[in-house]
Parts: C-alpha cells; sequence; structure tokens
C-alpha cells in the first residue's frame, strides 16, 4: 500500500466551499438521485461537529445563504453526485427558490444527534412513494448505506472505528515523521502533477480574496501603511487569508483540501509554497515539502479525529506547515522537524475551532504566522522541549499529547459551544 497515493487520493481533493455542508449536499444528491418523484420531506440528521461546522458559513453560489441545511436542500434539487465536492457546480436561480420554500415550509429540517460521536450525515427523502436514505459516516465522502424503500441499494463498509474503516488510516497512524519524508522523497510524476494541481487552484482562490475587503485585505492595508513590514511573514499571512476569506465568503472557486478540510488545504499547502519561493528553494523539493505536509496533516487527524474541539488550521495544518518549511532547508532532520512541531503546538495548541465562518481567515493567518516562527526557531535549533507544559519527547508524542486533550479534555466543548449557537439562533428566530 502506498500511504501518499492513499492520504492523496482520500484527503486532498477540491471541494467547493466547506466541507461538511457540501458533503451533506452530496449525501442528499446521492439519495435524490435515486427517485424521479417531488420531494416532498427531507429530514437531514448530522453528529455535532458537522452541524458546528457548517452552523454559519456561507454556501457558494446562494447569494450568501449560509448553513448545512439550504446546502442539503439544493444537493437533493441538483442530483448530480458524479461532481462529488464540487456540486454546487450545477446550482441555478430556480433551484435556490426551491430550496427556501421547503425549508420556509418546513418540509426540509435538521438536527443533530449527539450519540454520533465521528463523522455521520443521514439524509431521508420522501417522495409520494419512495422513501430513500443516504448515508456518509467516518469521511467526507464515504457511502457506507443507501436504502430506497426498506431495501438495500449499497452497503459499504461500515465500521464504527474511523481507523479501521480505512486499512491506510490504521497504517498511518503506525508512521513516524521520517517515514513520511520518505514517502515524500519517493512520490512518482502523477503525484507531483496532483500538488501542483493544488498550488495553483489554491493560488487562484487566494489571487481572487484580496478583492475582498476582509480579513487578506486588511493585513495588506497594514503593510501599506507601514505598520507591518512587507516579509515572507506578512505576504503568507496575506495569501492565505485572502483565500480562507473567498471561500468563507462563498465565491465560486475550488480548493485543494488537506486532511478533508479545505482551509487546512490552504495552510497546509500554500505556506510552504509561499516561504519556498521566497527562500528560492528548487521547485521539486517546494513539492516534496508539500507532499510531506498532506501526510503530516493527516497523521495528525488520525489523533485527533477529523473534526476537533481544536482547529485544525493550526495544530493540525500549521503543524504541518512547520515542518514542510524545515525540511525545504535541512531534509530529513527528524531533530529539527520535531522542534518546529513542539514550536507551533507550544503557541496555537488551546485554539478552539467554533465552525466554519469568516472568522477562520483570522485562525488561518495565524497559524500562517506561527508555522513560519515554529520553522526558524527549529531551523536555529531552538525549540520547546518535554521539560515544559504538554509538549513530548519526540514530535509524535506531542501529537498523541494534544489528541488526549483533543478528545477527554475537551470533551465538553463542543456541547457549550453548541449550545451557544442553538442560543442565538432561538434568539434569532423570535425576533
Amino acid at each position: 500500500m502506498n500511504i501518499l497515493k492513499e492520504v492523496l487520493k482520500n484527503e486532498v481533493f477540491p471541494a467547493l466551499g466547506c466541507t461538511e455542508p457540501i458533503a451533506v449536499a452530496c449525501a442528499a444528491s446521492i439519495a435524490a438521485s435515486h427517485t424521479t418523484e417531488a420531494i416532498e420531506k427531507i429530514t437531514i440528521t448530522v453528529d455535532p461537529r458537522v452541524y458546528k461546522n457548517g452552523f454559519a458559513v456561507i454556501i457558494p453560489n446562494t447569494g450568501f445563504k449560509r448553513g448545512n441545511l439550504i446546502a442539503g436542500v439544493l444537493g437533493a434539487l441538483i442530483k448530480r453526485p458524479d461532481l462529488k465536492m464540487e456540486i454546487l457546480k450545477a446550482l441555478d436561480e430556480k433551484m435556490i427558490a426551491a430550496a427556501e420554500a421547503l425549508i420556509k415550509s418546513k418540509q426540509a429540517v435538521i438536527r443533530f444527534d449527539k450519540s454520533k460521536l465521528d463523522l455521520y450525515i443521514e439524509v431521508v427523502i420522501k417522495t409520494k412513494t419512495d422513501t430513500i436514505r443516504a448515508v456518509i459516516e467516518n469521511s467526507h465522502t464515504n457511502l457506507v448505506r443507501l436504502e430506497k424503500n426498506n431495501r438495500s441499494i449499497f452497503e459499504g463498509k461500515d465500521k464504527r472505528d474511523a481507523l479501521a474503516q480505512k486499512a491506510y488510516k490504521a497504517e498511518l497512524k503506525k508512521m513516524t515523521l521520517a517515514d513520511f519524508v520518505d514517502l515524500a522523497e519517493q512520490m512518482d510524476a502523477d503525484d507531483e502533477a496532483y500538488i501542483k494541481q493544488g498550488i495553483t487552484m489554491n493560488m487562484l482562490i487566494a489571487d481572487a480574496g484580496k478583492d475582498l475587503k476582509k480579513v487578506g485585505y486588511y493585513i495588506a492595508d497594514l503593510v501599506n501603511q507601514g505598520y507591518i513590514v512587507n516579509d515572507v511573514f506578512a505576504q503568507s499571512k496575506i495569501l492565505t487569508a485572502a483565500a480562507t476569506d473567498a471561500r468563507m465568503a462563498g465565491l465560486n472557486y475550488p480548493v485543494m483540501s488537506s486532511g478533508g478540510s479545505g482551509n487546512q488545504g490552504i495552510v497546509a499547502i500554500l505556506v510552504p509554497y509561499n516561504v519556498g519561493v521566497f527562500f528560492k528553494i528548487e521547485e521539486k523539493k517546494i513539492i516534496r515539502s508539500i507532499a510531506l505536509s498532506h501526510l503530516i496533516n493527516s497523521y495528525i487527524k488520525c489523533f485527533t479525529g477529523d473534526l476537533s474541539p481544536l482547529c485544525g488550521c493550526s495544530i493540525a495544518a500549521g503543524v504541518s506547515a512547520a515542518a514542510a518549511i524545515v525540511y525545504q532547508h535541512h531534509g530529513k532532520d527528524t531533530h529539527k522537524i520535531t522542534l518546529a512541531v513542539n514550536n507551533l503546538v507550544s503557541d496555537l495548541g488551546g485554539m478552539l475551532c467554533d465552525g466554519a465562518k469568516e472568522g477562520c481567515a483570522l485562525k488561518v493567518a495565524s497559524s500562517a504566522d506561527s508555522a513560519i516562527r515554529a520553522a526558524y526557531m527549529a531551523i536555529n535549533n531552538h525549540g520547546i522541549t518535554e521539560t515544559e507544559g504538554f509538549v513530548g519527547r519526540s514530535a509524535e508524542e506531542t501529537i498523541y499529547n494534544l489528541s488526549e486533550i483533543s478528545i477527554a479534555g475537551m470533551a465538553k466543548v463542543d456541547d457549550t459551544m453548541l449550545g451557544i449557537m442553538m442560543e442565538k439562533e432561538n434568539s434569532a428566530s423570535t425576533i
């Protein structure tokens, strides 16, 4: 099994819009494609973290409408599961009006199920004579069950443990950072071309985002006003924040994801790319460093989970970008890579994830800044060691400790944040 190819295939893919609501749209589209009758009822059930992540994010091509529910209903109306995570390419104005009508009449509803601990999306569509149920579980594109009128159409490998569900994840979890360097250096021409495609894709959306008066714009304005030096730190923050601004604003540009997350793809790809270009690193080594970044990002998420109470842009993609920058300068120096991992985790280890929304651009900018700083200190042999806090004796141990904090130590964080979000929604509905 080639782990790099498995990661690129399963976790690094183009996505138009935030991956959680788009995954809901995909599930709904799969279900709806198995009936020709008019939809009378759509019921969407998701795990709490999918609900949280898609709660406030703008859905592309909808005129700034937000949330999992509108995305799911539109997916059902589009009926194009072949478009996968770029399904909203097929959206038109009539569909938006029809979706709004279904939601307003309470024919389309969404809820979260607290018993679902891993990524879970269930869509049930009812027509005059048909009932179709589609379930995606464990990862954004993993269809595990499809039923029509209580008869199975498709039955995937329904394994509750996300690591056991995909064999490559079980293998990935056993590996070390040194193994990932070897994999990156052994990539073939197809892998290289695919990684280049991701760079091009994410640079395009970054350029589009610079025209928005959002986080990237204001960081650039601080540079223009002389408050911030126009250096590799500033340019990396502008680039990544602008890309995130565009994505979270629902612009019609796909992003190459990493670890199943578009915002993480922005950090994991654009930070090492921009830093590598700035320091005139050989292109092939930059590409390899981004492969390393994808591998480490996916590795970390084997421990923290696909959707964590902690911000994946920092504790996964930020860590990955820092390691990639060290690799660009010192190759397979695991001591320096470990220092970079520990430096970033010590800096941003407590950053919370309160769902996808415009504010993510601030976290992305902080992650870009911290990744470069963490890498620079590590390159110069300075780093936080196991004598401090929850940092481990190795990068792998630090990542494990971080997962313990994320899963066990922060078990009630998502419930608390969801409670706040629901209260805001209830207050808005009574105004």
